[in-house]
């Protein structure tokens, strides 16, 4: 068989959704690549198949959702395309494919972030269950990266004068104290403060400041910040 540096296989008659995740196969080992294409296509998975790391790296390694990495190969090795990986807004959960000799290597890559390794020759059940997991760490930090863009959305919705109030209840300031620095009467700031709670979804006070934390007006909660902050 050819060496080819991509391969791009969607499963075909699956009853899966175009949404389905996409696992990267980054490997020089071109019958391993294909059984590992095999295997995943059993399962319902998209794969997109690299025979090294380079090749890997020249696409665009952020549209996968789980990454499948040889720790040895010619060229760039895994540990180096994870260090290359480190350097991304986010990188796809990476779970590197060890041989006998590279333990260590392998090891070396969990310290670094990776979420699992496994050894050749690896048991098929197994290596489907860690892609599984690897795939719910993808989808956990995805759905928190749409709450969170669905939260700064609609905090960039409030009024300017909502925003201020926000940052002031997120000091820890009382309505009064508020009231005072903003140049608006109390109850004023309380109708604010109440529009803000809705427009955010905030079903308490400590909600409203754990989503001000989230937002990054405040760098820690009230009663965690120091005399000086």
């Amino acid at each position: 068989m050819a060496v080819t540096d991509y391969t791009d296989h969607n499963p075909t008659d699956t009853g899966l959704t175009a949404t389905t995740a996409c696992v990267a196969i980054v490997d020089d080992d071109d019958d391993l690549r294909e059984s590992l294409i095999w295997l995943l296509d059993s399962v319902g998975l998209r794969t997109r198949a690299y025979a090294s790391g380079d090749a890997f790296l020249d696409a665009d390694p952020q549209q996968h959702d789980a990454i499948l990495l040889d720790v040895r190969m010619p060229g760039l090795s895994g540990l180096q395309v994870q260090q290359r990986l480190q350097g991304l807004d986010t990188c796809p959960p990476l779970i590197m494919i060890s041989g006998h000799g590279d333990v260590s290597m392998a090891v070396a890559a969990l310290k670094a972030g990776a979420v699992d390794f496994i050894e050749k020759p690896f048991n098929q059940q197994q290596l489907i269950d860690i892609i599984q997991q690897a795939l719910v760490i993808q989808r956990e930090r995805l759905n928190r990266q749409q709450r969170l863009s669905g939260l700064q959305q609609r905090y960039a919705d409030l009024r300017l004068k909502e925003q201020q109030v926000l940052k002031e209840v997120a000091r820890g300031y009382t309505s009064r104290e508020i009231a005072q620095h903003l140049e608006l009467s109390a109850k004023t700031v309380e109708v604010y403060r109440q529009r803000i709670m809705k427009a955010l979804g905030a079903g308490s006070l400590a909600h409203l400041i754990r989503l001000s934390v989230a937002l990054e007006l405040v760098d820690t909660l009230p009663d965690q910040q120091t005399p000086e902050s």
